[in-house]
């Protein structure tokens, strides 16, 4: 690695967070939320603080966003600066400004190239020499444009860029949608690289929804808010096709746009259903508060649930095969807020099978992941170095307790301090008990694999139901398996992949597999399944192999540790306050060779 110093890379809207690198290698990434303890936070305040516990001084702050940071930042009192470099100067992390009004030498503003940075983000993970990156996401970079109605603003909402070392990332194609624009405009639009200058990208422009932004229409439409799209992806298998469902996208020449009869975006914002316009989905409004009745069981949401995940996937499954026509690659990365759907990666590896593709999904492909992609990308574009980093999830601080820390924490919270073994952590889950795990850095990304963990028996019939009621969670909602990866194929269909260990596919199981793990096992016969080896995560791998030889299943039933509605935990006192707050009685410290108890106060002598 070469000798770059330490580069800070923030990220400022919902899911910010930070990424700290040290001569090309993360030191730590985190988000934003998991510190604050608010969901999808925004402002990466706690996360710069954070950077203190590892050096005093940076190098350089990169910042990423959608929008110009001078412009809607907001500024310091009496200094000017915006808040951001006004909050690395104030902790010292960067030299005082030397020239009031200007901007500071150790500061970059990469807001104008929100997708590069998910591209950057998946593609220096990836493992590839050189790829393509297919980008769908909600609203990127916010883009002034001219029409013959005067002003407009473009918002990014689909690219294709072609990545290879070390840095060269061109983008190819954008789709930019906007309130106002002509039905439909096609041109080749120049767009700036704060790194490397102008580039000229074959553009379209149109005044309909890009893909992520039909499905947060629909995702509200359905009663959530429109960033929790996991939910509508939880509730598509309860839903059937419905020829009284209006399709989505419509056919525009060679383009695929949504229906604006449908959807109505209303950028930068998410967008709305058109339900006036067609009496399948048309319902009272006074149903959302769910008062009276669940939306979620109602088959117009169902079925407009399912249209929408089948024909979201087929839209990017076109996307992709256009990426690898117009940049002649056969590497895909793929980021952006879809890249999250771990239901349609899946349906990618089926569509695309035969055609000589090869995939890579970027776990973080949250707008968390821009921090990563900002700070990867700018490492390679100032070192020229061709050396490539690893797709590791483990990049949250490190935490190292000591054993008074734990009794001191365990006494603020009346829990129990015993000594614990894996055997007695799968004697407690094959009695059907609820064992949540920390250990470790957390894992970046909204998925947790084994250091942030709520674990039960897959085998429990009633297990989803469960879980869910004491993860306060709708009853619709999946839950995943982390299997040993030796034998993921006895038990699911990875069409093709050797592994998948970063959770991000919803993969079928094989034949006769649903009736031993019935409660990972989701209403369409799928799992998004884990798989783990002794070297990705050892603590985790022993105790999986510990309950395999208890009980034959190489699996355990893996959830997220929080309740419904936060974040995962981040510290062991945020583990400890979860277990108050909820029904769940242990803990487990696999480093420590400790398990915390809280128990509960219902419960009978």
């Amino acid at each position: 690695m070469s000798q770059t110093g330490y580069i800070l890379a923030i990220t400022r809207g919902h899911n910010a967070g930070a990424c700290l690198l040290k001569d090309g290698k993360i030191v730590f990434a985190i988000e934003e939320e998991r510190l604050s303890r608010k969901k999808y936070d925004g402002g990466p305040y706690a996360s710069m603080v954070k950077v203190l516990d590892y050096t005093k001084k940076i190098d350089m702050l990169l910042i990423a966003h959608t929008q110009g940071l001078y412009e809607t930042a907001g500024k310091v009192d009496f200094s000017g600066d915006d808040v951001y470099t006004g909050m690395a100067r104030k902790l010292g992390l960067i030299e005082q400004q030397t020239i009031p009004g200007q901007p500071h030498p150790q500061v970059i503003d990469l807001s104008i190239m929100h997708h590069k940075l998910h591209a950057g983000c998946a593609f220096y993970r990836s493992g590839f020499d050189s790829a393509v990156a297919v980008i769908v996401d909600g609203a990127g970079t916010f883009f002034p444009l001219d029409s013959q109605w005067g002003p407009i603003t473009g918002f990014e909402v689909e690219s294709i860029i072609k990545c290879s070392y070390p840095y060269n990332l061109h983008t190819l194609y954008k789709h930019l949608g906007t309130r106002e624009a002509p039905d439909f405009t096609h041109s080749q639009m120049e767009f700036d690289d704060p790194l490397v200058g102008p580039e000229m990208v074959d553009t379209i422009i149109t005044d309909r929804a890009g893909i992520v932004k039909v499905y947060e229409a629909v995702t509200e439409y359905c009663g959530f808010s429109a960033i929790e799209a996991g939910k509508t992806m939880g509730l598509f298998p309860y839903g059937k096709p419905n020829d009284n469902i209006p399709k989505l996208f419509e056919t525009y020449g060679e383009h695929s746009l949504a229906s604006r009869n449908v959807v109505i975006p209303t950028y930068p914002n998410s967008a709305k259903v058109n339900f006036r316009l067609h009496p399948e989905l048309q319902f009272n409004y006074t149903i959302h508060d769910q008062q009276h009745e669940d939306v979620t069981k109602l088959n117009n949401r169902r079925d407009l649930a399912y249209a929408l995940q089948t024909q979201t996937q087929d839209e990017v499954v076109k996307l992709i095969r256009k990426a690898v026509d117009i940049s002649g690659e056969t590497n895909v990365v793929i980021s952006g807020g879809y890249g999250l759907n771990c239901v349609a990666n899946y349906e990618y590896l089926d569509q695309l099978a035969g055609e000589g593709i090869n995939i890579y999904v970027e776990p973080v492909s949250n707008d968390a992941g821009t921090s990563i992609g900002a700070a990867l990308m700018f490492y390679h574009y100032i070192s020229g170095s061709t050396e490539k980093s690893t797709a590791d999830i483990y990049l949250g601080p490190q935490y190292n307790y000591t054993d008074d820390d734990i009794q001191s924490l365990a006494d603020c919270y009346d829990a129990e301090v015993t000594d614990a073994t894996n055997k007695d952590v799968v004697d407690l889950i094959a009695d059907r008990n609820i064992v949540s795990v920390f250990q470790g850095r957390c894992e970046n990304g909204p998925r947790a694999l084994g250091n942030r963990s709520i674990l039960y028996d897959p085998t429990d019939p009633d297990g989803k139901d469960f879980v869910n009621s004491v993860k306060h969670r709708e009853y619709f909602r999946p839950f995943a398996g982390t299997i040993l990866k030796e034998d993921v194929h006895e038990w699911f269909d990875l069409r093709g992949m050797e592994e998948t260990p970063h959770m991000m596919y919803a993969v079928n199981c094989q034949p006769g597999i649903q009736e031993k793990i019935p409660s990972i096992i989701h209403e369409d016969h799928t799992c998004r399944i884990q798989t783990v080896t002794e070297e990705q995560n050892p603590n985790y791998y022993n105790l999986i192999k510990a309950f395999k030889e208890k009980t034959g299943i190489p699996i355990v039933f893996n959830t997220s540790f929080n309740l419904g509605g936060e974040p995962l935990v981040e510290t062991l006192e945020d583990a400890l306050r979860t277990l108050s707050n909820s029904d769940i009685e242990y803990c487990y410290l696999p480093e420590y060779g400790k398990m915390l108890t809280i128990k509960n106060l219902d419960e009978t002598p």
